[in-house]
């Protein structure tokens, strides 16, 4: 899955791009946003590896998040920007930031799909970094590695890490969070599941094709019979 997000302070463009990005099966939205600031903050934490930026808002505009992202995240970490404008004289400072694309509103659906295509090339040649989840609380944030995760809980819009005996829990949605794990290390084995099999102790034949899954911190999870054969065959590979 490609991980997108969208910047845009007005609701209507916000909203042509969620729609024009509904129709593309490999793409997961996982931040929308309205602000410069509120990007920053969204950006750091949701990962995405394009980011669709209006470079025209009040307080900071695009070209100052992009600078402040260069700031905080190493290279190989930065999303790929599409810029998206109303006005055609920031072409030039699109080059400057290295945009892949620049889409001049109104712009159709053809015009979208060859710059998403362009930043999906990019992102498909870039070795994917390291997943790492930051976790809030009152007085600071954590960094947790992928790694270390041994199993997650999906529950709505959030997702509970479990690691080292602790449990973190992130404002993402499970498959948010799927789509930014190693695929040969982990896996979704129920809908609400996901599990680093490295991390199984003990697999146990359950009814309907099933399986009960005996975690190394001593967790219990039941998987689907729709996930079970994708299980079985990370397994085999190990």
């Amino acid at each position: 899955m490609l991980r997108v997000a969208l910047v845009d302070d007005e609701p209507l463009g916000r909203e042509r791009i969620r729609a024009l990005l509904a129709d593309e099966r490999d793409v997961s939205l996982v931040g929308e946003y309205r602000t410069g600031e509120e990007a920053l903050t969204g950006i750091l934490e949701s990962a995405p590896q394009v980011l669709f930026l209006d470079v025209q808002m009040p307080g900071m505009d695009g070209f100052a998040l992009v600078q402040l992202l260069e700031g905080q995240l190493a290279p190989e970490q930065r999303p790929f920007i599409v810029v998206v404008t109303a006005y055609d004289e920031y072409a030039l400072r699109a080059f400057d930031v290295s945009a892949v694309d620049y889409l001049l509103k109104p712009f159709d659906r053809g015009r979208f799909r060859a710059a998403l295509a362009r930043a999906r090339a990019r992102a498909s040649e870039r070795p994917r970094p390291e997943a790492r989840f930051v976790v809030r609380s009152a007085s600071r944030m954590t960094l947790v590695r992928a790694a270390d995760v041994e199993w997650i809980a999906g529950d709505g819009n959030y997702a509970r890490l479990h690691s080292g005996g602790r449990r973190h829990l992130v404002r993402e949605t499970l498959k948010s969070v799927e789509a930014r794990l190693d695929p040969t290390k982990f896996v979704r084995v129920h809908r609400s599941a996901i599990v680093n099999v490295d991390c199984v102790a003990t697999l146990e034949p359950h009814v309907h094709g099933q399986y009960v899954l005996t975690m190394k911190d001593g967790s219990r999870i039941t998987t689907s019979r729709t996930h079970s054969a994708k299980l079985r065959a990370l397994l085999r590979s190990r």
